[in-house]
C-alpha cells in the first residue's frame, strides 16, 4: 500500500494548495445565502471551480435549475461526492452548507490534481454532484427519481457541527398536514349553531400528546397550527395544523404516521367536523449505516491523526435527504468539529463558518473526502467490503 499512501500524501498537498481559493468560495456563499432551488450564483460558482480543474459539467439535472454533475476520469467505480448549497430563510447558512458543499467541490478538485498520472482512463470516476434543496427535503431525491444515482458506487458528504463524528444516525420523516372544516356561527349569540374546527385542532395535539407515551424513544412527532381561525367571535369555519413524524425505521414511521392520522380523524369525528389529509413532499428516508465505509473515513482521521469525539449517534438526529441516498448505495455523512457549543439552524452557526475554525473544519472535510475517495478508487478490496456491508445491512434499529 506504498503508492496509495504516496497518493494519499499528494491529496493533502493538493488540498492545502487550494486553500485560500476555497476559504474565499465558502466565504462568499456566506455573504450571498440562497436558499433551496434559487441557488443560481452558488451553483454557477462551483461549477465554474470544478471545470477549472478539468471536470465536465452538466447543469439543470433531475429537472432542477441549480442541479448538477461533474464528472473527473472514466469508467468504474464511480465514487460520489455530494455538494450541497442552500441556506435557510433569515439565518442564511445556519446549517453550514457552505462548508459541506464547498468541502466537496475542493475534494474533487484535490482528487483531480493527486490522480491526473494515476488514474487511468477507464480506471474510475470521481462523480461531484450538485444536490440543491436539502433544507426542502428534495433535491438529492428528485435525482434519484431522475437516475442521477444509476451506475454510482458510493456516495459522501461531510457536514459541520460542534463535533467531529462519523456515525450519524438520521430518521426518517413524513410530513403530515391537516385542514378541519366545521361551520361558522357567532361565538356569543349563537353558540350552538357552529362546529369548531379550531376545536378539533386542539384535540389532535391533545391526542397526539397523550400517543407520545406509547411511542418508541426513536419516534418525533411534532407540529403546529397553521390556521386558527379568523375572530375570537367567529367560530372557526377552518382551521389547520402541521406535523412532521420521525422514525429510524421506515415499518415504524409507516406505523406511526397511521396513528397520528387516527387522532387527527377522531378529533374531526369528536367535534363533528371533516379532516382533509395530505402528505406533503417525498418521504426522508432514514440513514443506512454502512459500517465498512465509516472504517474507511476513519482511516483517513487516523492518517491525518485526528480523533473521533465520542457521541451517540442517535443523540441531537434530524432527518435528510441523503437518508433516501443511502437506501439505494453506500452512503455516508460524516460531520467536521467547527467549535463546540454551538447548534445548527442559527446565525450563531452561520457566523462561525467564516471564523478560523470555520475554515479549518472545511479543510478537515476536504481532506478527508479526498482521502476516503481515493482509497476506494484504488484499492478495490475497501471497495467491495464497502459493498458487502450493504448488501449485508439493514437500516438501524
Amino acid at each position: 500500500m506504498e503508492d496509495l499512501r504516496g497518493i494519499k500524501k499528494a491529496v493533502i498537498e493538493a488540498a492545502e494548495s487550494l486553500r485560500d481559493r476555497l476559504v474565499a468560495l465558502s466565504d462568499d456563499f456566506y455573504r450571498h445565502p440562497e436558499t433551496g432551488l434559487k441557488e443560481k450564483k452558488t451553483s454557477a460558482a462551483m461549477q465554474a471551480f470544478l471545470e477549472d480543474f478539468g471536470f465536465s459539467v452538466t447543469p439543470g439535472i433531475a429537472g432542477m435549475e441549480t442541479a448538477f454533475k461533474a464528472s473527473y476520469g472514466s469508467g468504474a467505480p464511480v465514487i460520489s461526492i455530494l455538494a450541497e448549497m442552500d441556506a435557510l430563510p433569515s439565518v442564511g447558512h445556519g446549517c453550514g452548507h457552505n462548508i459541506a458543499g464547498t468541502a466537496s467541490v475542493g475534494a474533487g478538485a484535490a482528487l483531480s490534481i493527486a490522480l491526473k498520472r494515476v488514474l487511468k482512463p477507464g480506471r474510475g470516476t470521481v462523480l461531484v454532484l450538485g444536490t440543491p434543496a436539502e433544507e426542502l427535503g428534495k433535491g438529492k431525491i428528485e435525482m434519484i427519481k431522475a437516475g442521477v444515482f444509476d451506475g454510482v458506487d458510493t456516495s459522501m458528504m461531510v457536514h459541520g457541527s460542534s463535533k467531529r463524528t462519523v456515525v450519524k444516525h438520521f430518521l426518517g420523516l413524513v410530513r403530515l398536514n391537516f385542514t378541519f372544516h366545521g361551520r361558522s356561527s357567532h361565538a356569543s349569540a349563537y353558540p350552538e349553531e357552529g362546529i369548531n374546527a379550531l376545536d378539533a385542532v386542539i384535540l389532535t395535539f391533545n391526542g397526539i400528546s397523550a400517543l407520545r407515551q406509547q411511542l418508541r424513544t426513536d419516534v418525533r412527532v411534532h407540529g403546529i397550527i397553521t390556521d386558527g381561525g379568523k375572530a375570537p367571535n367567529i367560530i372557526p369555519e377552518r382551521a389547520g395544523a402541521s406535523f412532521y413524524v420521525r422514525s429510524n425505521d421506515l415499518k415504524e414511521l409507516e406505523s406511526v404516521k397511521q396513528r397520528v392520522i387516527n387522532c387527527a380523524s377522531g378529533a374531526a369525528t369528536s367535534t363533528g367536523c371533516t379532516v382533509e389529509v395530505k402528505e406533503v413532499g417525498d418521504l426522508n428516508a432514514p440513514m443506512k449505516l454502512n459500517h465498512a465505509f465509516i472504517e474507511t473515513y476513519r482511516r483517513a482521521l487516523d492518517f491525518l491523526g485526528l480523533k473521533e469525539d465520542k457521541q451517540p449517534p442517535e443523540k441531537n438526529v434530524g432527518s435528510s435527504d441523503i437518508g433516501n441516498v443511502s437506501q439505494i448505495i453506500p452512503t455516508i455523512h460524516p460531520h467536521v468539529p467547527i467549535k463546540e457549543g454551538i447548534n445548527i439552524h442559527t446565525r450563531e452557526f452561520a457566523d462561525a463558518t467564516v471564523t478560523p475554525d470555520g475554515h479549518r473544519a472545511l479543510m478537515e472535510g476536504v481532506k478527508c473526502l479526498g482521502l476516503t475517495a481515493v482509497e476506494l478508487l484504488l484499492d478495490p478490496e475497501a471497495l467491495e467490503e464497502v459493498k458487502r456491508d450493504f448488501r449485508g445491512s439493514i437500516p438501524p434499529a
